[in-house]
């Protein structure tokens, strides 16, 4: 079959099997309403500039229209054997509007078209993702707020640590979340560059004006080296590189959910609606929703290393491999966006079990570094406290006994600057009350962390 974009040049129509190798639209079906838009600016520019005659602009536009109706509607199948989205619509334009459609291509190239085309769709992407982020920013807080006092156990190198609040905890995954909603605006302003009129790769000699079509697509400035501008997915890269980041927060919180819903665990649950069971073991309650989001991080992760990879040893300006960015870069907005669907609504429904919780609080000596504070205050040098009260709990082990049963006249034996006082010291529930440092975890921090969140996502539009 002979594809007429090159048949001029061409006296052998193209081999089947490689029609089907090379084929796009598979994937780029997805850019239809960006290209539609694309066009349509293109269009009104060319007019506005007399490339064409305002008559002409105007009936490309209507006609452009006339082809993403029938699209919408279902009456326009897109064809491989006209390669790309791209083609296909323009010859459905020719279609309707005769060879004025053919003049549609003047002062661009599918090498800037697909670019623009691309960081159109990305950038709704990245809005919606942005969104989403939201949604879990709003549940997290939440449920901060409403766990702001429930002890609950911390943890280094996945041994016991010192209690904080469960609130504390879940205010950790919101500032995950904070960065990566940051992490997306910087990926937008990185999109917001528009490449249309770069044409193949040396520019255009059509007295065209850029900067009009910008300004209609939204796009914040343009391109201002035309071979870098239909090479560049470095766009595309940071924004892999942000579902990544994203996918992995979601994984270390899934990890912890996972942990805690352990049998032997048993501090947090969750909802039935996220959790399935065993085909042969009626007992069990799995946490499959979490499992799946650390699954998929992997994918998402798989879809940067491929994304650079893909780029790493391509020479300026445009090469065919790059048509391969599309579906990687779709699969990982995907699996993304699957995630973040869920994870606010299973946040919502965790449950703590506060008893249990502050058991686990009070082992493993949890409390010691409150006894290194509380010695330090009274003026012993922090490092020699820290020696004192890692005596005091190997004495402790050795008694089977809590640093809160030793009897006082043990205690002093470690330290003279030893009172009674102490006891209220270590106490595991009045401890986290005094951590008031900013970013502490007391409940007064928590519960004023909570809200101001509560309240900048509300005076930013967020309902």
């Amino acid at each position: 079959m002979k594809n007429s974009t090159w048949s001029g040049r061409f006296k052998k129509g193209l081999d089947s099997e490689v029609l089907e190798f090379s084929e796009s639209v598979s994937v780029d079906h997805l850019l239809f309403d960006a290209d539609i838009k694309v066009c349509v600016a293109h269009v009104e520019m060319l007019g506005e500039c007399k490339i064409i005659t305002k008559q002409e602009s105007k009936k490309l536009c209507k006609g452009l229209q006339k082809v993403k109706k029938k699209y919408d509607d279902g009456k326009l199948s897109l064809s491989i054997k006209l390669e790309d989205v791209h083609m296909n619509i323009e010859q459905a334009l020719t279609k309707e509007v005769g060879d004025l459609g053919k003049k549609i291509h003047m002062g661009r190239s599918r090498n800037d078209l697909v670019s623009t085309d691309l960081r159109l769709y990305l950038r709704d992407c990245v809005d919606l993702i942005s969104t989403k982020i939201k949604d879990a920013r709003y549940a997290t807080a939440l449920i901060a707020l409403n766990n702001a006092d429930v002890v609950f156990p911390g943890y280094t190198h996945m041994q016991l640590a010192q209690p904080v609040t469960f609130g504390h905890h879940i205010l950790a995954w919101h500032a995950m979340l904070e960065r990566d909603e940051i992490r997306l605006k910087n990926v937008r302003e990185s999109i917001n560059v528009m490449p249309l009129g770069s044409a193949a790769l040396a520019g255009t000699p059509y007295a065209i004006k850029r900067e009009s079509v910008a300004k209609k697509l939204g796009f914040k400035t343009i391109s201002n080296n035309s071979m870098d501008a239909v090479s560049d997915r470095d766009f595309v890269c940071d924004f892999a590189y942000a579902c990544s980041i994203i996918m992995t927060h979601l994984s270390r919180m899934s990890e912890e959910l996972i942990y805690w819903m352990n049998t032997h665990i048993n501090l947090v649950d969750m909802d039935e609606a996220f959790c399935t069971g065993s085909s042969i073991m009626p007992q069990k309650k799995n946490p499959d929703v979490p499992e799946l989001i650390r699954g998929k991080c992997g994918t998402t992760i798989g879809a940067l290393t491929s994304l650079l990879v893909l780029m790493k040893g391509l020479p300026l300006t445009y090469n065919r491999d790059m048509q391969e960015d599309k579906g990687i870069i779709i699969e990982s907005i995907s699996e993304t966006l699957s995630c973040l669907n869920l994870m606010p609504r299973l946040i919502l429904t965790l449950k703590v079990n506060k008893e249990r919780a502050l058991s686990f609080s009070k082992q493993g000596y949890s409390n010691a570094t409150d006894l290194a504070d509380y010695l330090s205050m009274k003026g012993v040098p922090f490092r020699d406290s820290h020696e004192i009260v890692g005596k005091i709990v190997r004495h402790a082990e050795q008694k089977n006994s809590t640093l809160e049963d030793l009897p006082i006249n043990e205690l002093k034996k470690f330290s003279a600057m030893i009172e009674d006082d102490l006891y209220s010291a270590i106490d595991i529930e009045k401890s986290i009350h005094k951590k008031t440092a900013t970013g502490s975890t007391s409940p007064s921090n928590v519960k004023k962390a909570a809200k101001k969140i509560l309240n900048s996502l509300q005076k930013d539009g967020y309902n």
